[in-house]
């Protein structure tokens, strides 16, 4: 069951491509977060965060925001952010802006939880 600060928050999903050759480091980075990085994602409203690569470089992750676009304000104004996407930067095919002004938003098209939820409500 959704809880009442979960309902308040949307999902997001986007969509990077890593370069497949540096599908294993990128890992390896993503495995310690600089913790000024991880505490500036949290205070700018990144909750869930998750990102997951396949070895064919397909990057794909979610998260969920109360306002996606005061998220993302929130991290390009902080300097560690600048320095992140600059270090990883190298690690993405074809970008010529940081992942966190490219990446590929994808739309929600399904949510268990919330049709559940709609259903209960329905026989209440």
């Amino acid at each position: 069951m959704t809880t009442t600060r979960e309902a308040l928050l949307a999902p997001v999903c986007f969509r990077l491509r890593v370069r497949p050759d540096l599908v294993p480091a990128y890992r390896e980075r993503h495995a310690s977060v600089w913790p000024e990085m991880l505490r500036a994602l949290a205070a700018t409203g990144w909750h869930d965060y998750r990102i997951f690569v396949a070895d064919d470089g397909t990057c794909i992750g979610t998260f969920r925001t109360a306002d996606l676009d005061a998220s993302l304000a929130g991290m390009g104004a902080l300097e560690v952010n600048e320095r992140w996407q600059s270090e990883m930067q190298p690690f993405f095919d074809g970008l010529e802006q940081p992942a966190d002004r490219s990446f590929e938003l994808i739309p929600l098209a399904f949510d268990l939880d919330a049709q559940l939820e709609a259903l209960d409500q329905q026989r209440s």
